[in-house]
C-alpha cells in the first residue's frame, strides 16, 4: 500500500496534468490498485507567484496554505507542489501543515550535481530567476548557472504565456531557441525550471533538457512507496 500524495496544482493545469501522467509513467504498477493514491486540488485561482514576487500582484501564500491545509485534511501524508516558483512560499507552506513538503528545485538541483553537470542554464519565470531560487540550490552543489540575457528572459516568459493559452508550437520555438543559446554560452544541460516548459522542450543531440518535473515524480513514486 503506498502513501497518499497531495498535489497543489493548477499553475498551470497542462503541466499539473504532465506531473500526474509522470507520476504514472514511474510508477511500477501492474494492475490500476498499485498505482499512487494522487489527490489534486486543480487550483487556478491560485494569484500569479511571478507577479507577487515583483511586487505588482497579490499574494498567493494563503491560497496555497489553503490547498496544503485542504489536501491535509483530505488524507494526504505528503505533498507535491507542481509550480517551480510556487517553491519560494515553501517556508510558509510547510507551516501550515503537519505532513512534508518535497521540494522540486531541492530535488533537481541535487540530480545535477550527481549527474556530473559542471554548468547548467536555466528556463524559468522571472520570479524564480529573481528570487535565485535555482541559482542558491546550484551554488551549493558546486554547479554555475547561466540565465537568459534581458532581451531573452523576456521571450522566454511569452513562451511560457503562450504554452498556459495552449499555443504549445509557439512555446516549444521560444524556449529551444533560448535553450540552444545557453548551451552556445557554455552550459552542459538547461533546465526546464518552469512546469510550462518541459511541457513542449525535450532534449536533442545538442541541448540536454533537466526536467524537474519529472525529477518531481521520480521522488514522489520513492516516497510513496518507501517502507
Amino acid at each position: 500500500m503506498s502513501r497518499t500524495v497531495g498535489v497543489i496544482g493548477g499553475m498551470g493545469p497542462l503541466a499539473t496534468v504532465d506531473f500526474m501522467r509522470k507520476v504514472i509513467e514511474h510508477t511500477p504498477a501492474r494492475r490500476d490498485q498499485e498505482h499512487v493514491h494522487l489527490i489534486v486540488d486543480q487550483y487556478p485561482q491560485i494569484p500569479d507567484r511571478t507577479e507577487a514576487i515583483l511586487g505588482v500582484g497579490p499574494d498567493p501564500g494563503p491560497y496555497l496554505q489553503e490547498s496544503a491545509n485542504r489536501l491535509q485534511q483530505a488524507g494526504a501524508d505528503m505533498i507535491a507542489i507542481a509550480c517551480n516558483t510556487a517553491h519560494y512560499f515553501i517556508d510558509r507552506i510547510e507551516g501550515a501543515v503537519s505532513i512534508p513538503v518535497v521540494h522540486m528545485p531541492g530535488e533537481t538541483s541535487r540530480h545535477v550535481a550527481n549527474s556530473g553537470i559542471g554548468a547548467v542554464g536555466i528556463l524559468a519565470t522571472d520570479g524564480t530567476l529573481r528570487t535565485k531560487l535555482y541559482q542558491k540550490l546550484l551554488s551549493r552543489e558546486g554547479v554555475s548557472v547561466l540565465i537568459p540575457d534581458e532581451g531573452l528572459q523576456a521571450e522566454v516568459m511569452e513562451g511560457i504565456r503562450a504554452v498556459k493559452r495552449g499555443d504549445l508550437e509557439t512555446g516549444e520555438r521560444i524556449f529551444r531557441k533560448a535553450a540552444e543559446a545557453l548551451v552556445s554560452d557554455g552550459a552542459q544541460a538547461v533546465i526546464a525550471g518552469c512546469t510550462e516548459v518541459p511541457i513542449v522542450l525535450r532534449s536533442t543531440e545538442s541541448i540536454r533538457v533537466v526536467n524537474p518535473t519529472d525529477i518531481l515524480a521520480r521522488a514522489i513514486v520513492e516516497r510513496a512507496y518507501a517502507q
